[in-house]
């Protein structure tokens, strides 16, 4: 084989390696049973923030520590600990993607991703109102 042939086969086995080795962060959303059964993994949570219980955050006190409370869809419930700020608009978030590992007692969250329910619906009589305060406004 000459020189190129084996040059190209190697990069062509190393981006087979890379895509291999990145695909492993492709993973489907979990619910918190299916997360407990995984203890210390690294899972993405789905769920909604339980409005019954509270929110613990101080940003006075320590503003690196949220835990709050989530409900998914199939009923489970888990406690959320956030080691960062607390995201703007928590409460009013339609739904709550968490990326972290599950624990015993708590789900240690890294990362938060807010659903928040869209400004843009369908509703006819909103979609007047809105036409007409632009109408009125210029």
């Amino acid at each position: 084989m000459k020189r190129t042939h084996i040059i190209i086969l190697i990069g062509i086995a190393i981006m087979i390696i890379c895509l291999l080795v990145y695909s492993a962060d492709f993973s489907t959303y979990d619910t918190v049973s299916s997360a407990q059964k995984k203890p210390g993994q690294f899972v993405h949570l789905i769920a909604k923030l339980d409005k019954t219980q509270p929110i613990s955050y101080d940003p006075i006190n320590n503003p690196n520590y949220l835990s709050f409370y989530v409900v998914d869809s199939l009923g489970g419930k888990a406690k959320i600990v956030y080691h960062n700020s607390k995201p703007g608009d928590l409460e009013k978030s339609e739904r709550i993607v968490l990326k972290g590992r599950m624990f015993k007692d708590h789900f240690e969250c890294k990362d938060i991703l807010l659903k928040c329910p869209s400004k843009y619906k369908d509703d006819k009589k909103v979609l007047e109102n809105s036409m007409k305060e632009q109408s009125s406004s210029n």
